[in-house]
């Protein structure tokens, strides 16, 4: 496939570089031009370009940006043919992204950030640590591999971000449309917890709309009273005791 990403931090970077060794063509941009990531493209064998390339000429678009600026990127979907696929892999946090009224109020993620953009997203890759999306993923079959949920409206644009999501070495479990997506945000038992297909899909189900929000700021302070980076075991063991 031809694949555009916008974000080239951890996570797009990662996902670049994975994608690619799979055989996809990757054109990568971020918000301060392609000189910026230059290195980066030619590490991961994909090509640096400004953000309006990036959405041009490709069949699906990943986009691994700071939550808070998405509406800054309406304009650039407008001539962009409703047959890309639009992939949302961000996740909302207050205390980065700034208050957001009607997604404080529940209205779920992706829901807000398909309203911002004037078209359909799925929600992938969202609910993995960065670590885990760079290094914990496996071949298919293999045991205890990690899962990870993707939710969407469009059949078609689904089982795409699913292909792609298996091709990064991940299962991937059908978390149900966009409005359910916010069962596997921050704060939820499926968000960043390294489950198994059949513990993705157990957590999925046993999300607490009602604690959620909670649950992330609760981790977000207990993660900075620590005064240092958790390490990947630490994170994903927090993040399963406090939304268990």
């Amino acid at each position: 496939m031809k694949i555009g990403i916008i974000g080239a931090g951890n996570i797009g970077g990662t996902l670049a570089r994975k994608l690619v060794a799979k055989g996809h063509t990757v054109k990568i941009a971020n918000s301060k031009g392609p000189e910026t990531i230059a290195g980066l493209a030619r590490e991961v064998g994909a090509t640096a370009v400004l953000a309006d390339e990036a959405v041009n000429d490709v069949e699906a678009v990943i986009l691994s940006i700071p939550f808070g600026t998405y509406p800054k990127l309406a304009d650039l979907f407008k001539d962009v043919p409703a047959s890309v696929v639009v992939i949302d892999s961000s996740n909302y946090y207050p205390f980065r992204d700034g208050a957001i009224a009607e997604v404080d109020a529940g209205k779920p993620e992706s829901v807000w950030v398909s309203e911002q953009l004037g078209r359909p997203v799925t929600k992938a890759w969202n609910a993995g640590l960065a670590a885990t999306l760079a290094d914990k993923g496996q071949p298919a079959g293999e045991a205890g591999r990690i899962a990870l949920p993707v939710a969407g409206d469009e059949a078609t644009a689904k089982a795409i971000a699913m292909k792609l999501v298996e091709e990064t070495g991940f299962d991937a479990v059908d978390a149900g449309g966009l409005e359910a997506s916010w069962r596997q945000q921050p704060g939820t038992p499926a968000y960043c917890t390294d489950l198994t297909t059949a513990e993705l899909a157990a957590a999925l189900q046993a999300a607490d709309r009602s604690r959620a929000a909670e649950n992330r700021d609760n981790l977000i302070k207990q993660f900075s009273e620590t005064g240092k980076m958790p390490s990947h075991d630490e994170a994903i063991a927090l993040n399963r005791a406090v939304t268990a």
